[in-house]
């Protein structure tokens, strides 16, 4: 029960999500809106059939057609951690009686922390329909269902539909066209069969199960891996990994308790599928079989399947670490992202105020760091808080995601050449957006305590697109973690990136040996809304990477606005201007800012493919864009496989591929060791990417992983590249 409510709580979330996305798609530049006033909003509905007319006495099969857009999906009978499965409810002659729907197969639906079951693009549904013999021939009979379903891609929406099929009544049926009767065998190929040559067994121990099939005489077909789909929603995590291994005549797969059921399992339930080209039966074409096996609590078998698939799920090539070390590791990155070039610019804000406030009262100091400490770390837990509900929501997206926004980035460039403005002294706004993070020291204490608690935000908002050292696997625990333990992570990141200002802060002793406060701290300040600007001209970079030249264009416009926005609030706002004048200049002000804003949101719209032209350089061109299928065939064919995963407003990446991996040697080296150079980026969202992210234990850029040959595992290289490192490596050192 608490499993089920859960699962209704994560659809309702996506409805309520899919429902106000569509409100807000024009303002977040998306490009396909939502219209949430289609009873069937990204797919249809119709009645298939195998017959056109129907003969008193006789049975006939009709499917519920449900095609989809693509990249959208539906879900199965189990929809697992999140969805609801697809339901009709019939209105039929009393002389028609319909069975139940024989459900497809389905695939998994990863969402790296959730994973349901589903179908993608179409599905058909079939279902028995029995006619009596009291049928008149002559007559016709109409079938009715009214269908619900939940369609589902980046948002899920509710959808429904009336259908109805009308058949005359015949003395011998009639067979509906032929592409239509193939569309409904082709759908009941995939309906699971009884396997009666198969022998299902299942043990049970502490958070853990086992289930082992074997062939009757032995000699069936060698499965070398299979996925298991429990028909009942709270007993296994469907998220964990089924590993699979061949004990003498006898399979055996690890499965992984839910922590949400609310007694251990009696019978496993479900439906195992093998690979494609495999079939339990040979000689025919059965991908899948049903399972129904007792459970035998404590089985002599059970701890060893579990410590094979303990083995199988955090091996080395996993890329996964235990959590006490994520903390740490989450500590440590926390510290060294403030290293990192993103971070700087707004650390500098953060330096000014320090060297303004030296020779204050040492009270003072101690609240501004302790709430600069603050704000990073409830920065940190919205950060974590949104980006798992998204998670939980059906969306791929990991670290750094609000920078995939093209709307985020422009609204950020805005915001940073807004406080480049404010730092050079071309307008004084004591507590607005403008000024969060551009005057740590204002004329009232409490001016003072807003400012270092919003410069703590805007700390965190500009650190994301960085992966310092250490972050990465940290990120993808918190990721694939519970709440409690990701919020922990988060909080340990943010606790090693406020350490070293709180510490600052608690010190006066350093602090008495900045000099006085004087002359020299205007200047300082006008200097440090340089790295704003220079911030602002790397967002606008990322911006056009996302968009093309005619948003750039827009934003830049929208850049000029705000100039003459900080102008007349500069002109206009002196003590001897009159207060008419005033109000007057605020209120053009405002409308200026409205404007500029609405330019740059309206450039956020363009898709990249607008541009007109692209540049790539000649190691660029070395590169193929990623994809599964292409790693999996690259690797195939024996070559060394190089995957370089990066993003535009990923000033580590940008810095590793100017440095390291665009070098000659180490273009050299690629070359004549026959390296596959493959280049997943991340920019705008992915959702392949994301999920490839995730299989490697990680949530965000950058990510480098080498494939040394067809049948190794998968190495995990550190965030900062060397040209010695990656030498090494294609050497065959270590």
């Amino acid at each position: 029960m608490a499993k089920r409510l859960r699962r209704r709580f994560y659809t309702v979330t996506l409805i309520l999500l899919g429902v106000m996305l569509a409100t807000v798609t024009p303002v977040m530049g998306q490009t396909a809106p939502v219209d949430t006033s289609d009873s069937s909003p990204h797919s249809e509905a119709s009645l298939a059939s195998t017959v056109s007319a129907v003969a008193p006495g006789e049975t006939f099969t009709v499917a519920l057609y449900i095609e989809m857009d693509e990249g959208w999906h539906t879900y199965w009978i189990n929809p697992g951690d999140s969805g609801e499965p697809v339901t009709i409810e019939w209105s039929l002659p009393d002389e028609l009686d319909a069975g139940a729907f024989k459900w497809p197969y389905p695939h998994r639906i990863d969402a790296s922390v959730l994973t349901s079951y589903g179908y993608s693009d179409r599905v058909l549904l079939p279902a028995t329909v029995s006619a009596s013999s009291d049928l008149a021939v002559g007559d016709s009979v109409t079938i009715r269902g009214q269908a619900s379903w939940l369609i589902c891609a980046d948002v899920c929406l509710p959808a429904s539909a009336s259908v109805e099929r009308t058949f005359a009544v015949a003395s011998e049926s009639v067979s509906a066209s032929s592409a239509e009767v193939q569309r409904i065998e082709q759908a009941q190929a995939r309906v699971p069969e009884s396997a009666p040559d198969w022998t299902f067994e299942a043990s049970r121990s502490e958070g853990s199960y086992g289930l082992a099939f074997t062939h009757s005489d032995g000699n069936g077909p060698d499965i070398s891996s299979a996925q298991f789909f429990p028909e009942e929603g709270d007993v296994l995590d469907h998220a964990a990994a089924q590993p699979l291994t061949r004990q003498v005549d006898a399979f055996v797969m690890a499965l992984q308790a839910s922590p949400y059921a609310q007694s251990p399992a009696d019978t496993l339930r479900g439906v195992l599928v093998a690979p494609s080209g495999t079939s339990w039966i040979p000689g025919e074409e059965v991908r899948a079989i049903r399972v129904q096996a007792p459970v035998v609590a404590d089985g002599a078998g059970t701890l060893s399947i579990q410590e094979n698939g303990l083995a199988a799920s955090t091996g080395s090539g996993s890329g996964r670490v235990a959590l006490g070390w994520a903390l740490l590791m989450a500590f440590a990155g926390g510290l060294l992202l403030n290293l990192m070039p993103c971070v700087f610019p707004v650390l500098s804000i953060k330096i000014l105020g320090f060297a303004d406030s030296s020779g204050e009262d040492p009270t003072a100091m101690r609240r501004h760091g302790w709430l600069f400490g603050a704000g990073v770390l409830v920065s940190m837990w919205v950060l974590a808080g949104t980006l798992l509900g998204l998670r939980a929501a059906g969306n791929e997206i990991g670290w750094g995601f609000q920078l995939q926004s093209p709307a985020f980035v422009a609204l950020m460039a805005l915001l940073f050449v807004g406080i480049g403005y404010n730092l050079l002294g071309a307008f004084e706004v004591g507590t607005t957006l403008m000024n969060w993070g551009g005057r740590l020291q204002g004329t009232t204490p409490d001016s003072g305590n807003r400012g270092a608690f919003m410069t703590g935000i805007l700390a965190t908002i500009i650190a994301t697109p960085c992966t310092a050292p250490f972050m990465g696997a940290a990120l993808g625990v918190a990721l694939a973690s519970s709440a409690p333990g990701a919020f922990a992570i988060f909080s340990m990141l943010g606790a090693g990136m406020a350490t070293p200002y709180v510490g600052l802060s608690m010190t006066p002793r350093l602090l008495d040996r900045l000099p006085e406060p004087g002359p020299w701290m205007e200047t300082l300040k006008q200097f440090f809304a340089f790295p704003m600007f220079a911030t602002a001209i790397w967002l606008l970079w990322v911006f056009a990477q996302q968009t093309g030249h005619n948003a750039v264009a827009l934003l830049l416009f929208g850049i000029l606005l705000l100039g003459v926005a900080s102008w007349i609030l500069n002109r206009w706002s002196a003590p001897t201007v009159s207060r008419t004048a005033r109000i007057v200049s605020r209120a053009l002000v405002a409308t200026i800012l409205v404007g500029a804003v609405t330019l740059a949101l309206v450039g956020a719209r363009y898709d990249r493919s607008g541009s007109s032209s692209t540049s790539t350089t000649n190691a660029d061109a070395q590169w193929m864009s990623y994809s599964a299928e292409r790693v999996d065939s690259l690797r195939s064919t024996g070559r060394p496989v190089f995957i370089d995963f990066t993003a535009a407003w990923c000033l580590t990446c940008q810095v590793n591929k100017q440095t390291v991996l665009t070098a000659p040697e180490v273009t050299d080296a690629f070359e004549q060791s026959n390296v596959a150079l493959i280049r997943a980026d991340w920019t705008n969202r992915d959702a392949d990417i994301t999920r490839a992210l995730a299989s490697h234990g990680r949530s965000g850029v950058p990510v480098y992983v080498y494939y040394a040959g067809p049948d190794a595992r998968a190495e995990i290289l550190p965030e900062v590249l060397t040209k010695d490192m990656i030498l090494d490596r294609l050497s065959g050192g270590t």
